[in-house]
């Protein structure tokens, strides 16, 4: 590992990410005796899916709320030994705005995270740039967003968000929740929220048990997510929290802030039923769960070939081995499919070994067919619970879709109808949608699905437009301007 001239890092291998995915890629390639450089937006290892407490209030966090502790505290010894050791150099509040090939290898230009203090130190270090002969890209997600009118008010979070805020605080961010989208994931946050002294009113899953039926055989495969359906149902007896199926939420209320949903059921393509609304009253938080979306900005900006997930998202293609269509770029975790924590590390584990080991390394079987297991079961996981195909007709015309510009449904329906604004660039360019602090980020996914047309999902050159910018984070003016071109 070299550190030489100021601000440039040099290793073997470079990982983007400390979740799952980053974690396990790290571990693998530095125990394969690879000098590897993580760089991390978060300020402590653990992502998204292991957030807890900052470590300089809670030294040894005890887990509660978290699956797969176990496998965190795992990597996290191996990943500290390996630090000690000086295999692993960390570098912890900093995000990857530039990615680029060079020379026979990838540089990463970083910026520390906006906003972020890492422990100890009371700041992010300073920009850096990070060149290595190999790179494992492991951004992960974030929540997919569907806009419903009143969702721009303040008391309305993503439900990931919810999760984040108990697990990064120990504190809720109110006392009376609704919980409403589709997919699995509902569940922890709703027990979470539960388990920490709130009270969930209902939680609105627009799909139905019944739409697993044809994938029980993918199911099958991975027991472990029966055994924690079972321990949410625990929860949900224990706590009496009711849990309505073909239920959507068709309008947030409130003036200055959410205080109460209205919700119907709704039909196999989750169009509202007449005659069956139901007014939530005396609501602090609503929370809005959809899948998610991969972190797609750093893949792309290096060209990798990509596809059409089964819920709809654009990810990375890569081979056996995590490798993309771009040599000695690796991918792992949501980027290739978004399949959860356990298939992250599989796939995390892949990707480090093989960047280490070179280009005609094997990937053992048994590894294979745990992934091959984890992937059938996401698919089925994605087919189970869509996005709902009729969810345009949720909205109003003056439903706001772009929080940051404040567009709405009407005027990329206008857009489309009148302009011939079918994609994701032209929609920004007639209507500003996208065009804000967030990037689209939020927006990106419904936008895309409004100028595809009713009932209709996305092409897979509309969503890359919207994930494709010059600059994947934030960065000062400054840091531009002090750029040279004699660090090749």
């Amino acid at each position: 590992m070299s550190a030489a001239p100021s601000g440039l890092l040099q290793a073997d291998i470079a990982v983007v990410g400390a979740g799952p995915a980053g974690l396990a890629a790290a571990v693998a390639a530095a125990e394969a005796g690879a000098a590897v450089a993580v760089v991390d937006a978060g300020t402590q290892p653990g992502g998204q899916f292991w957030r807890h407490r900052p470590e300089n209030v809670e030294p040894q966090p005890d887990g509660k709320g978290h699956h797969g502790w176990r496998t965190y505290l795992d990597l996290r010894s191996r990943f500290d030994s390996a630090r000690h050791q000086g295999r692993i150099t960390y570098l912890p509040g900093q995000q990857v705005w530039m990615a680029e090939e060079a020379g026979a290898g990838f540089r990463l230009r970083t910026t520390p995270t906006a906003g972020v203090a890492c422990p100890g130190s009371g700041k992010s270090d300073g920009a850096r740039t990070v060149v290595a002969r190999r790179l494992v890209l492991c951004p992960g997600g974030y929540d997919r967003q569907l806009p419903v009118p009143g969702w721009d008010l303040p008391g309305v979070m993503a439900a990931g968000g919810i999760q984040a805020f108990i697990k990064g605080n120990g504190a809720l961010p109110g006392q009376r929740f609704i919980i409403a989208g589709t997919g699995p994931f509902l569940l922890p946050v709703a027990a979470g929220i539960a388990e920490s002294g709130g009270q969930v009113l209902a939680v609105l899953e627009s799909s139905s048990p019944a739409a697993w039926l044809p994938h029980l055989k993918a199911a099958a495969g991975v027991p472990g997510k029966a055994l924690e359906g079972a321990e949410y149902a625990a929860v949900f007896a224990r706590h009496r929290i009711p849990y309505r199926i073909r239920t959507i939420v068709t309008e947030v209320l409130g003036h200055s802030s959410a205080c109460g949903v209205r919700t119907a059921k709704a039909d196999g393509n989750g169009r509202p039923r007449p005659g069956t609304e139901r007014v939530y009253q005396n609501v602090d938080v609503v929370g809005f769960g959809w899948g998610f979306t991969p972190q797609m900005e750093l893949p792309l900006s290096l060209g990798v070939e990509t596809r059409l997930d089964a819920d709809g998202s654009l990810v990375g293609v890569v081979n056996e081995r995590q490798e993309s269509s771009v040599p000695g770029l690796f991918l792992a975790g949501e980027v290739t499919g978004v399949g959860g924590a356990s298939l992250a590390v599989l796939e995390g584990i892949t990707a480090g070994a093989s960047a280490a080991a070179g280009p005609d390394s094997p990937v053992e079987l048994p590894a294979l067919r745990a992934m091959a297991r984890h992937r059938r079961f996401a698919d089925a996981m994605h087919r189970a619970h869509p996005v709902p195909g009729a969810w345009q007709s949720w909205l109003t015309s003056d439903t706001i879709v772009c929080r940051c510009e404040e567009v709405t449904a009407g005027e990329i329906t206008e857009a489309r109808e009148d302009l011939g604004a079918h994609d994701s660039r032209t929609l920004k360019s007639f209507t500003r949608a996208g065009m804000g602090w967030c990037q689209g980020r939020v927006c990106g996914f419904a936008a895309a699905c409004l100028g595809a047309g009713p009932d209709a999902l996305p092409a897979a050159a509309s969503l890359s437009s919207a994930a494709k910018r010059p600059l994947a984070a934030p960065v000062g003016i400054g840091e531009l301007a002090a750029l040279t071109t004699t660090d090749d």
